[in-house]
């Protein structure tokens, strides 16, 4: 029983310094490769970023512009303000003031 404790607890402290390895290897990465980054490359950078959603955004509405069924509703108020309309000149011929 206890070598068996003794091996997973080798293997548990094995595994965790390979993982130690690789979060270093991903952090040197990261570092280096922001290493020539200074604030006004990266003020640019959110600017870009700024101008591009907004761009997106545009791009999404006018989308969803196309599909909008605002035009069937503009044709059914048109209709029953014609409806309407007609109605109202009917009822105007058949009243008999007196």
């Amino acid at each position: 029983m206890v070598k068996i404790l003794l091996i997973m607890s080798c293997a548990v402290a094995l595994l965790s310094f390979f993982l130690c390895i690789y979060a270093h290897r991903r952090i040197t990465k990261i570092t280096e490769s922001t290493k020539d980054l200074d604030w006004s490359a990266l003020s640019n950078i959110t600017g870009d970023l700024a101008t591009l959603k907004k761009t997106i955004q545009t791009l999404n509405n006018r989308l969803n512009g196309m599909h909008s069924p605002k035009i069937a509703d503009e044709e059914i108020m048109r209709y029953m303000a014609n409806k309407n309309v007609a109605q109202q000149q009917n009822n105007n011929n058949k009243i008999i003031g007196g």
